[in-house]
């Protein structure tokens, strides 16, 4: 097979570069990760391969290890073994759970963030904004998707408040995931080429929505307890599925715990930080300080105080995620300080 076809065959599966691996050496997409190995696709067939050795040192940087979307140079044998990662044109990340810093990536290549959230007793305004304040900064684009909406009476009033705290352009599509006709509109994030990771809670509709677009029951699927609208784990683990449309999905399992990583930009309430700079004093700590323009807008409406809690708690979990970031990093680089990221002032500070 001529490098052209082969380039071309790599498309399918979101490959954007122009050049092979030399020295005998074959491109692959990481498609899923087991104990056992790894699951990769060159855009022909599906195999198994091993990480190489270097990958499995104590002490390496788990963000060095190949995961899911990654693109990988696989040297032949029995059994084949990645050698290389390629270099990463999106990453989405979070903080792994624990109180030791570890930043764990959830998906890799990726052009879309797929966040979804039910209209039922799952929806949470906060918790969206926190999946999108994760996608910050990863270089794919964040979509909402609300589900149930077969099951939701109140759903254009959910909607509307939802487009109120979001940034304008974010898409908002408020689907059923079991109905074909209600799924079309996604096809305009699933192309040929284009490459989508699926996130939100267990009980949220992923494998629902995950089998409708590949129109078979690919993924297993379960009931969610009717209290709370909460499900179980069905997806145990990420995977890369090909859909019938030429786009590429990766499904999750549902994540109970979504840490700041301490690199975010808070561009998602870049509203709220240009109220702040309109106080009367620099160092104002929005609470009765007078010429405050957050408790104005807060007074008047303008500023949610729902919104605005929620902006203080992912503010200060980003930056006592920073603070650990970065002295990680200094400990590193053998004590010498690093340039913290930017942002207002900390809870300490605000006190």
């Amino acid at each position: 097979m001529s490098d052209v076809e082969t380039i071309e065959r790599l498309r399918h599966i979101g490959w954007r570069g122009d050049n092979l691996p030399v020295d005998g050496l074959r491109l692959a997409r990481v498609v899923a990760q087991h104990r056992a190995g790894y699951e990769l696709h060159d855009g022909h067939a599906l195999f198994g391969a091993q990480p190489d050795g270097r990958f499995l040192r104590r002490g390496i940087d788990p963000a060095e290890r190949p995961v899911v979307g990654d693109f990988v140079e696989v040297a032949d044998g029995t059994p084949p073994h990645i050698v290389t990662v390629g270099e990463r044109r999106s990453i989405l990340s979070r903080a792994a759970a624990g109180e030791r810093y570890e930043r764990q990536l959830i998906a890799t290549n990726i052009d879309y963030v797929l966040v979804l959230t039910g209209l039922d007793g799952d929806f949470n305004p906060a918790r969206i904004e926190r999946y999108l304040l994760l996608t910050e900064g990863s270089g794919a684009q964040p979509v909402v998707l609300l589900s149930k909406l077969d099951k939701c009476e109140d759903a254009a009033l959910k909607i509307a408040a939802l487009r109120e705290r979001l940034p304008q352009g974010t898409p908002i599509h408020a689907i059923n995931c079991k109905d074909p006709a209600s799924t079309q509109e996604l096809a305009r994030y699933l192309q040929p080429g284009d490459s989508a990771v699926l996130v939100g809670s267990s009980g949220a509709g992923k494998s629902t929505l995950t089998n409708t677009l590949f129109g078979t029951a690919t993924m297993a699927t379960a009931a969610v307890r009717s209290h709370d609208s909460r499900g179980r784990h069905t997806t145990t683990h990420r995977a890369l599925l090909q859909l019938p449309s030429g786009g590429c999905l990766i499904d999750t399992p549902g994540m109970r715990e979504l840490k700041l990583t301490g690199e975010e930009q808070l561009d998602l309430f870049a509203d709220i930080e240009a109220l702040a700079e309109q106080c009367r004093f620099a160092d104002c700590g929005h609470g009765s300080e007078p010429g405050c323009a957050v408790q104005m807008a807060l007074d008047t409406g303008e500023l949610s105080a729902e919104r605005w809690r929620n902006y203080l708690k992912l503010h200060d979990e980003r930056e006592e995620q920073a603070a650990t970031l970065e002295a990680r990093l200094r400990r590193q680089r053998g004590g010498r300080p690093i340039e913290a990221p930017r942002g207002h002032r900390s809870k300490r500070e605000r006190e």
